[in-house]
Formats: C-alpha cells, structure tokens, sequence
C-alpha cells in the first residue's frame, strides 16, 4: 500500500494583525523599547508560530490563535519606521485599523503596568506617531506595557536602556498579562478584553 503524506490545512487570511514594536539588532535586545518585541514572541512561542518569514521588512508568522487566524509582526524598520511595514502589511491583508492591534512600551505607565486601549493619539511615542502617519488613522488598538517614567532629558536614554535585573520579576509579569490581552482581544474582541485587562489589578490569571 502506498502511503501520502497528508497535506496542512490551508492557512485562512488573517482576521487580525498583532504587530510587537521595538529596534532589530542584538544591542537592542531587552532594552525598554522593545518590550513590544518580547510580547508577540512569547505569544509566538506559546501558540506554537514561528517569527521567520520576512515579508515588507518585518518578521511574520502566521498561524490560528484560540481558533482566530492571525498574523503576528516584529517590524524591521527601526522604531521611528513602523508605520511603513505596517502599511504595506495592512494594504495586502486588506484588514482595517481596528483589526491592527499595535503592542508598545509606554513611559506613562509605572513599570509592569498593562493598558488596552481601542484607539487614541501616539502619546509621544515615535513608533505609534509612524504608524498613525502611514495608516491616516488613529482608530487602531494599542496595548500600552509600563516602563516606567524617565528623568528630564533622560527620555531616550530611558528607553533604549536595558532592564536592570531587579525589574526582570515585573517585566516578566507584564509580558505574561499582555499575551493574555491579546489572547483575549482575539478572543472577545477589544471592548471585552478592556474589562479584563485594564482593571485586573496588573496580575496575570489562570485560564478559565
């Protein structure tokens, strides 16, 4: 008898984009700025998606999140650049701003704080002012991570410093609570996960 091999299942177009902002490059890696980054790769590490394809100068991976197709992005352009492959990303998946849902530092935020929010202004941050600039919108949602506030005139050095090793605890506690608002953003849409994410007292739950 002669065996086939059977055939993946056809991946569906994407009903959401996730993008992670932060700076490529190793001297980046665990600074402030990049915690975007370390969001969407733990929730590619935990669904099983791999962040290999390169595509509009971003790192992709696509794949089913809790049965919602899903396209997972880490930006490529530099922090300052975002918006550009988030366009071009946006243009082929033919997805609205609302479906694009924008993972991002925030100095505002105490450090390990969590906030959702289904749309608003750049705050300040280079990163969402690109992506508001390329999209011609504001109407996309963002989960805003803690850093924590910086010193006058300290604000970039700030952000592309690394964590020192007494916030890693924090950091990691974050990190878990905004995997799980994005989980839960796919999962009930992004007023729901507003009543979950932003009130929860910043501690990440157990699965129901």
């Amino acid at each position: 008898m002669k065996w086939f091999r059977r055939q993946p299942e056809p991946l569906l177009p994407p009903e959401w984009m996730v993008v992670g902002l932060g700076n490529p490059g190793p001297e980046y890696a665990n600074t402030r700025h990049n915690v975007g980054f370390l969001v969407v790769e733990e929730l590619a590490r935990r669904h099983g998606l791999k962040l290999s394809k390169a595509k509009h100068r971003a790192l992709c991976a696509q794949g089913s999140i809790g049965g919602v197709s899903v396209l997972l992005v880490k930006p490529l352009t530099f922090m300052n650049l975002s918006g550009e492959a988030v366009r071009a990303l946006v243009r082929e998946l033919g997805l609205p701003p609302e479906r694009v849902l924008v993972v991002a530092d925030d100095m505002a935020l105490q450090l390990g704080r969590v906030r959702l929010k289904p749309k608003g202004g750049p705050g300040g941050h280079n990163g969402h002012k690109s992506i508001v600039h390329a999209l011609g919108s504001q109407n996309y949602p963002r989960l805003k991570v803690g850093i924590g506030s910086a010193e006058p005139g300290e604000a970039v050095d700030h952000v592309l410093g690394k964590f020192r090793p007494d916030e890693l605890p924090e950091v990691r506690r974050a990190v878990e609570l905004a995997v799980q608002g994005v989980e839960w953003v796919l999962a009930e849409g992004v007023e729901r996960a507003m009543n979950r994410v932003n009130p929860a007292g910043q501690q990440p739950q157990t699965s129901e």
